[in-house]
């Protein structure tokens, strides 16, 4: 770059008091103020864009303002970016350190911070650059722990503290963290709770809820002007279903007893769930909708009602793959019995089953049906793959660097690993809907636990491997093995099916896409 080339600035501004930022320095009107007038002064830059993320943490790059402005990078609308100081760009030294040293460079961005005195048209990056990323992520560590210990400090005091209340309380407007009675949605929990202890089931009620007209619990919030999303159910569910019921019978918020800590979230990391021995509960914080009779009522039917399916007539090698290709949800199994005693078998969409044609079409498709073309398919693939061992043997002609041959591998493996974690809870998903026994689930669970093992110690011999440089056997990749050992395949079983299919969408009309894990490698 020469000094005199014009250059096309975008000025950044983040604020976080997440972070415990000093909203009287760090304002975002502050930030715009110091920032326009060192842009006005500058002759050779040209204001293209402001790009404010405002109430976002600077530990995660995830930020809108931030992509929008990385695009308009891509695009070659923006060659500088303005910030006040690295902090306001970001906290996280390792990928701060990656975006200055590196991507930045080359794409021939400059990079300017006010107030550390930073251009890097004029100087390269001094030592203490990465030194300053680490205390700004340190600092940022460490008001993370102090609004964890505060957070906590509440939960144990009875003290809301949550974005959102469960359905049939409201935050008072007097004071945030109490919870009053939302009238019209309290109703609402005494009617399920009165249903439920009245003999009708979880779905019954669900489809009685969604016939009346009845907002579900995040429809409802959303009407109310809050910013609510519930990230367990699918983006098309805006309708009371069988889980909604399940879980509002079973919130002790309704008893007047404040439930919190049920997940915790490390700076960076995934939310987890807690056991439950770990929850905070405080009793007493709030005016229960549901009095104690009714409660202990609900919670007796809840332990007694359960579903003894026998296996062998309701095994499904597909539980857990078969979708609905438009609505998403999972494809319920049903059967008939048939004039010669015997059973015919065929999977119909979870929504419509459930809710009916008002929110999805039936995408019937029988249990045979499905198991032909799941095996002709499987056939034509294996019939298409021309000399599958030579295939497998010239693998390693490719691949002169056997540290990264092993490193590939490893990636693969543990890919491996994740989709048979994501089938796990998928089958658990299953089990709670009513889609599967509870034998099946079991069943299956344990078909994961052991692919999670072997995928497990594969990960660990090909970290060894990779230390020893010995990695001849690594060509020979688990699914071509195992396409090789098919190619007389006469019958599927559950072990096929874990193994070669990602998922299984079923359309109208029978008409089915058919996902394969070895097609993404």
């Amino acid at each position: 770059m020469k000094k005199s080339q014009l250059f096309h600035a975008a000025v950044y501004i983040r604020l976080s008091r997440e972070d415990g930022d000093k909203e009287e320095s760090d304002s975002v009107g502050n930030q715009r103020k110091l920032l326009m007038e060192y842009v006005s002064k500058m002759e050779n830059l040209i204001l293209y864009d402001t790009y404010v993320d405002d109430g976002y943490t600077g530990t995660s790059f995830d930020r809108p303002g931030f992509k929008r402005m990385i695009a308009d990078i891509e695009e070659g609308r923006i060659n500088c970016i303005i910030v006040k100081d690295l902090s306001r760009f970001g906290r996280d030294y390792i990928e701060t350190g990656r975006y200055l040293e590196r991507v930045f460079p080359e794409l021939g961005v400059r990079f300017i911070s006010v107030s550390d005195g930073i251009d890097s048209i004029r100087q390269a990056y001094d030592m203490l650059l990465p030194i300053k990323n680490i205390f700004n992520e340190q600092y940022a560590r460490d008001i993370s722990k102090k609004i964890q210990a505060t957070v906590k400090s509440k939960q144990k005091a009875g003290e809301f503290i949550g974005a959102f209340t469960s359905y049939g309380y409201k935050k008072s407007p007097s004071d945030k963290n109490r919870l009053v009675v939302d009238e019209y949605a309290a109703e609402v929990v005494r009617k399920v709770f009165r249903l439920y202890v009245g003999g009708m089931g979880k779905l019954g009620i669900a489809k009685l809820l969604n016939s009346e007209g009845i907002l579900c619990p995040s429809e409802y919030k959303m009407a109310n002007g809050e910013n609510y999303k519930n990230c367990n159910r699918l983006e098309s569910t805006s309708y009371w279903t069988y889980s909604t019921i399940n879980v509002m019978l079973k919130n002790e918020m309704y008893r007047g007893n404040m439930v919190q800590g049920k997940k915790h979230q490390q700076m960076r990391s995934r939310q987890r769930l807690v056991e439950r021995e770990d929850w905070i509960i405080v009793k007493g914080t709030h005016e229960p909708i549901i009095d104690p009779e009714t409660w202990e009522k609900a919670q007796r039917l809840l332990k007694q009602k359960h579903r003894d399916m026998s296996l062998e007539e309701n095994r499904n090698i597909f539980a857990g793959f078969v979708k609905c290709g438009d609505c998403g949800r999972a494809m319920a199994k049903s059967s008939w019995k048939r004039a010669d005693g015997g059973r015919t078998y065929s999977f119909h969409c979870g929504t419509y089953k459930r809710h009916g044609k008002g929110y999805c079409t039936p995408h019937t498709l029988p249990l045979h049906v499905l198991e032909d073309i799941v095996l002709e398919d499987l056939r034509a693939v294996i019939h298409n793959i021309q000399d599958l061992r030579e295939l497998v043997k010239s693998q390693s002609f490719h691949y002169p660097d056997t540290e990264e041959i092993a490193g590939k591998e490893l990636v693969r493996v543990k890919g491996e690993l994740e989709r048979v974690q994501k089938l796990k809870k998928s089958a658990y998903e299953d089990y709670k809907e009513g889609l599967i026994s509870k034998e099946e689930f079991r069943t299956y669970r344990e078909d994961y636990l052991k692919k999670e093992e072997l995928y497990t110690k594969q990960a660990e011999a090909l970290e060894e491997k990779k230390k020893e440089g010995a990695v001849q056997d690594v060509f020979e990749t688990p699914w071509l093995k195992r396409l090789l050992e098919l190619k007389d395949i006469e019958n599927l079983d559950r072990e096929i099916i874990v193994e070669m299919i990602d998922q299984i969408l079923v359309y109208e009309n029978c008409k089915i896409k058919i996902c394969y894990n070895f097609a993404h490698f």
